[in-house]
């Protein structure tokens, strides 16, 4: 291969180039990103640059020592807008065309939006502009914030927004946050967690309408009710960005679908991170985006899918000053027991706690709150493919 372009200037298109290189690709290099920005680290912005505790600079992904490695051609503020892949071409919105040979896709997901969150004081956060606006607008006095959404991005956005000492209220459509990735028992306890940090949580009702004339003023929700609000911000989920890839011959459903390896079926082109279905599953996850290309560019600069890329799955969270963090595969019938620590009133006791998911006596996933220790050597055993082993004088409460 003469060119390769990264359709994606994030954190896994990064990753993706810096794999080429490492692995021998010194050919010409383009990457091509909607964001005016460089490469930014992500997970920060509903935590350390919300609060004010990180600036942009401590986001940076690169330096200026590592972009002249990379040596790459950076095509920053244009949007893909199509792909020829068997005419071995990506298009862009200003009209410019990149011709290639191979083509990493990495173009990530955008936050989904609720009718009528063109008004003003509706937020989302996914981008640093995003969080350039809320930390500006939650730096003008005390707001009544309303999070519609109890997932990561709403909890951690929640979390910050009352350590800033606005009122906060978080809406849930479930029955309680992160029942899909911890499963009831755990989920209960992050939603102690919620009113620990003195948030409000509104569970098993969903959101009608956003209230208000030009700036919002209130959330109505399905049962009539409504909450006042100076700020909203809305954290119900990602869609993968595959717009531009319509028409192409590339299979879309949730994501591009690859193999195992991250391959399409055109060998010339593989995805990684928050845009790729990979094996028939996408994670929208840091882990993801960090080791999926390692292996996409293997495969690409193999011509086929000659690795793997299924790991074990891992996620963390930082909430209301607790380190919150997820191993392993867990389905709906697994059971779940404390294996270390212990619950006050629903909540991590002090020192927090470790919890094995099992089924048919194998551990299948491992969560933790403040233990990191035990969580990474539980987790190194899972990945492994052993079964975790009980620490002596646990006590299950």
């Amino acid at each position: 291969m003469r060119t390769v372009t990264v359709v994606g200037a994030s954190l896994s298109g990064l990753y993706a180039a810096r794999e080429l290189r490492a692995q021998g690709f010194d050919g010409r290099l383009v990457i091509v990103g909607d964001e005016p920005h460089r490469p930014y680290d992500r997970p920060p912005l509903s935590k350390d640059f919300l609060t004010g505790r990180a600036d942009e600079t401590q986001l940076a992904l690169t330096d200026a020592e590592e972009t002249a490695e990379l040596d790459a051609e950076w095509l920053l503020g244009a949007r893909a807008r199509g792909l020829d892949a068997r005419g071995r071409t990506v298009l862009l919105d200003d009209g410019r065309t990149v011709s290639t040979d191979g083509v990493v896709i990495a173009t990530g997901a955008s936050a989904r939006r609720l009718p009528g969150d063109g008004l003003l004081g509706v937020h989302t956060l996914r981008t640093l502009d995003d969080a350039r606006a809320l930390r500006a607008e939650l730096s003008r006095g005390s707001r009544r914030v309303v999070v519609i959404g109890g997932g990561f991005i709403g909890a951690e956005t929640a979390s910050s927004c009352a350590g800033l000492g606005h009122d906060v209220t978080v809406v849930e459509a479930a029955p309680l946050p992160l029942v899909p990735q911890l499963g009831p028992e755990m989920a209960a306890v992050c939603a102690a967690l919620h009113r620990r940090g003195g948030v409000g949580l509104v569970t098993g009702i969903g959101v009608a309408a956003l209230r208000g004339s030009g700036t919002v003023t209130g959330v109505e929700l399905s049962d009539g009710r409504v909450l006042p609000a100076d700020v909203v911000i809305v954290g119900i989920g990602a869609t993968p960005n595959t717009g531009w890839l319509a028409g192409s011959t590339l299979a879309l459903h949730d994501g591009v679908l690859c193999d195992d390896g991250c391959v399409t079926a055109l060998p010339q082109v593989v995805a990684v991170g928050d845009v790729a279905r990979v094996g028939g599953a996408r994670a929208e996850h840091w882990t993801s985006a960090t080791e999926q290309p390692r292996v996409a560019v293997h495969n690409l600069l193999a011509g086929r899918t000659v690795e793997s890329a299924r790991s074990l799955p891992y996620f963390w969270s930082d909430q209301y000053g607790a380190r919150i963090q997820f191993a392993g595969r867990r389905h709906e019938t697994d059971t779940v027991r404390l294996a270390e620590g212990a619950l006050d009133d629903g909540a991590p006791a002090e020192g927090g706690f470790l919890a094995l998911y099992e089924r048919d006596g194998r551990t299948t996933a491992v969560l933790s709150i403040d233990r990191p220790r035990p969580f990474t050597k539980a987790r190194r055993e899972l990945a492994r493919g052993e079964n975790p082993v009980e620490p002596a004088g646990a006590r299950a409460s």
